[in-house]
């Protein structure tokens, strides 16, 4: 294993963002606030419990994640298309350096940054509602493989991205629709029986579930299950990405 590559690649990613911060961390943090304004004050003050919670502490697993999987997905992406887009990947590429080490490089510094700003928004949420994690282990855990496997996902977009519309449509046009349909500001037992049983195709419903869970030791799905679904998701996610460096497909031409 090549640990300078790795740290490279890793400290290169982290630097630029620390050079973005307004728009890497100040950003969605301040769009978090309105959501917690909005939702917590506007819908709170209409719906004050969702199965003894408070509604405004309910919601907090969803924005989180909802930030934590846009974020995760977008550094990723961003992260490996640039170099594709100045042309430097090649040498990347060319270098001594294994599809692993590149990949630990580019998700692990996603992941990170996907990672602090989970937390500060969870650091943020404490000033608008008055929370308390059940599991706080498990959330951290939660957390952290979420970042990785959504990271990886963003790693794949990246690599397989013509261009920055491209690079913007998964996360824009599948992602925020299904976490907002994914249990994020209510609880799917609230939904009809039918639509319950729709509810549960959609992944990130497992994801909010297990990480609400961690909150409130409440969930709609099994924990196990939450857990066995990243797993999966994430597996499938390296299968990809071994698959592309292995044929060289987008990444040779």
């Amino acid at each position: 294993m090549n640990f300078r590559a790795v740290s490279s690649i890793y400290y290169f990613e982290m630097m630029r963002f620390f050079r973005t911060i307004t728009q890497s961390l100040i950003s969605p943090v301040l769009s978090t606030s309105l959501y917690f304004i909005v939702f917590g004050t506007a819908i709170g003050s209409r719906i004050q419990e969702v199965e003894g919670i408070s509604y405004g502490a309910f919601i907090v697993p969803g924005l989180i994640m909802l930030s934590v999987l846009q974020q995760s997905i977008s550094n990723a992406s961003f992260g490996i298309y640039f170099p594709k887009f100045i042309g430097s990947v090649y040498e990347v590429n060319a270098a001594p350096v294994s599809f692993i080490e590149i990949v630990l490089g580019y998700v692990g510094a996603a992941a990170s940054k996907s990672l602090f700003i989970g937390l500060i928004i969870l650091g943020t949420a404490f000033f608008f509602v008055d929370l308390h994690i059940q599991h706080p282990l498990a959330m951290v855990a939660f957390l952290a493989l979420t970042c990785i496997s959504f990271s990886l996902f963003g790693f794949i977009i990246g690599l397989w991205s013509k261009n920055f519309e491209q690079l913007q449509l998964v996360p824009l046009l599948v992602v925020t629709p299904l976490v907002f349909l994914g249990g994020s500001f209510y609880s799917i037992d609230m939904l009809p029986e039918g639509w319950q049983t729709v509810a549960l195709f959609n992944p990130v419903v497992y994801l909010i579930s297990g990480f609400r869970w961690s909150f409130f030791g409440m969930a709609d799905v099994a924990v196990g299950v939450s857990l066995a679904m990243i797993a999966l998701f994430l597996l499938i996610c390296l299968g990809v990405i071994w698959w592309t460096y292995r044929t060289g497909f987008k990444i040779r031409s």
